[in-house]
């Protein structure tokens, strides 16, 4: 990833989405980017109850895009009040995702940002084969924030398959949080490993498997943070053996990281088709922020 010059904050004026206009301050302040806030107001109920009432007022509709628009100028002004960044604001109307993803494209977006709870996006992006296909073709990494932000991100874990996508992932986390420490970690499984036990191998040699697999992933761990560039003494590595979607919810709590940064692919063709069941996993019982990285 690039250095990020331009975010964009999603917002559907929840808290959580508030939450995420904050963090994105955080980010914006430290990497020293400029920040837009973009809400996409829902006028279709309005639509709708002009087609069952007739003396619905015409700009109703109009009314909804105004209110919505002083409301983000008052979101602005807070952030301006509480993390000294202008931000700039724009109110649509329309179908969410579409017009999310048009606007991050008018401004050259470099960072998506939302709010983990009460977003409609989420749910959106979650479930839904329309939806994950308009995510698939997106461009952008996408920030999802779960947490009242207080400080810039101090811990950040990286899992790592060694796909082409790892490294672009831990370059995207470099973007959003230099000076944060990194935890690159990566979980494996013996191939056929369930198979071999029922054909009788003995755990000895299924326990020498299991060495093999750690140190080889140890010495990939090893490359691909001198091919990033992290230094030693900011920079962990840790190979677990078991599911991937579990330890990394696991190792999340144990090395106290606030970000979590994925990549949306993986390495199989079905990974690359729709967005990958671990990282929904992790974007659903994660306790901190997520980087989507793409």
């Amino acid at each position: 990833m690039n250095p990020i010059k331009r975010l964009l904050v999603a917002t559907d004026l929840s808290a959580p989405a508030r939450h995420a206009a904050d963090r994105a301050a955080l980010v914006a302040r430290e990497v020293g980017a400029s920040l837009d806030l973009f809400h996409v107001a829902n006028v279709t109920a309005v639509e709708k109850l002009r087609l069952l009432i007739a003396d619905v007022p015409a700009e109703t509709g109009q009314r909804v895009l105004d209110a919505a628009l002083e409301e983000m100028r008052a979101l602005a002004a807070n952030m301006l009040k509480q993390h000294g960044i202008a931000a700039g604001v724009q109110v649509a109307s329309g179908p969410v995702l579409a017009e999310i993803v048009g606007h991050a494209d008018t401004i050259s977006a470099d960072l998506l940002v939302l709010g983990a709870g009460g977003s409609s996006f989420m749910r959106h992006l979650l479930v839904g084969s329309t939806a994950e296909r308009m995510v698939r073709k997106t461009r952008w990494p996408m920030l999802i924030a779960k947490q009242a932000p207080h400080e810039p991100y101090r811990t950040l874990l990286v899992p790592v398959d060694f796909s082409s996508f790892s490294l672009r992932a831990l370059r995207n986390a470099q973007a959003i949080a230099p000076r944060a420490d990194v935890v690159l970690l990566h979980a494996f499984e013996v191939p056929f490993e369930s198979k071999l036990r029922f054909a009788g191998i003995e755990d000895e040699l299924l326990a020498r498997y299991r060495i093999a697999a750690r140190q080889e992933a140890l010495a990939k761990l090893r490359e691909l943070r001198d091919e990033a560039g992290l230094p030693l003494e900011r920079t962990r590595l840790i190979v677990v053996h078991g599911d991937a979607s579990r330890n990394i919810i696991e190792q999340e709590q144990e090395q106290d990281c606030d970000l979590i940064v994925m990549g949306k692919h993986g390495e199989s063709m079905l990974e690359d088709l729709l967005l990958g069941s671990v990282t929904k996993h992790v974007l659903t019982e994660s306790q901190g922020d997520v980087l989507v990285s793409v």
